[in-house]
């Protein structure tokens, strides 16, 4: 039996599966949405239930999806701590972290790797199951279309209330390690 292949944003706001950027409007509705969301994120993660279902869980994982895409274009580091649950457990090969901030400076060298001038980062497949999220990456230069950076990433992400309280995550970079002091400062 042959599986038909499926365009993982036909449900989406906005389609990130692609190194081209969505329009300034798009890109800003996405930012507004993402920063909405952080608003209702519990300090507890919250329970599975009929009050707060994996349906319900499900839909705002899939909300959430392309704001998380247009804040690592960005740069947007707020924001995409912001995401994480306060007892995060990261694995990766770095790692495993514990919290909020054993990972900090290492995220942030890497999100700055990943959204440099010059270079467009696109996530050609996303899924999504109750409270995961599984999905691919890869960064593209804009001008010799080579793959700077690549990687594969699961979270288990409790909605808009709970956030990212588990990632697992396979990064290569194949050229550029650490961000350059430009690329880190405001």
């Amino acid at each position: 039996m042959t599986k038909t292949r499926t365009n993982y944003y036909q449900d989406l706001s906005a389609d990130y599966s692609t190194p081209v950027r969505v329009s300034a409007a798009v890109a800003q509705q996405m930012i507004d949405a993402a920063e909405l969301f952080l608003t209702v994120k519990q300090d507890e993660l919250p329970q599975i239930d009929d009050q707060y279902s994996l349906e319900q869980i499900e839909a705002e994982n899939k909300a959430w999806w392309p704001t998380h895409c247009e804040a690592l274009r960005q740069s947007r580091d707020e924001i995409l701590s912001a995401e994480y649950h306060k007892n995060l457990v990261y694995f990766c090969q770095d790692g495993p972290f514990y919290g909020l901030e054993e990972q900090k400076n290492r995220e942030q060298q890497w999100w700055a790797l990943l959204a440099q001038p010059g270079v467009t980062m696109s996530w050609p497949i996303v899924m999504f199951h109750g409270e995961y999220v599984w999905f691919e990456w890869a960064c593209i230069d804009d001008h010799t279309h080579e793959t700077t950076a690549k990687g594969s990433v699961a979270w288990i992400r409790r909605g808009h209330r709970g956030g990212c309280h588990w990632k697992g995550e396979q990064l290569t970079f194949y050229r550029d390690v650490f961000a350059p002091d430009n690329l880190l400062t405001p």
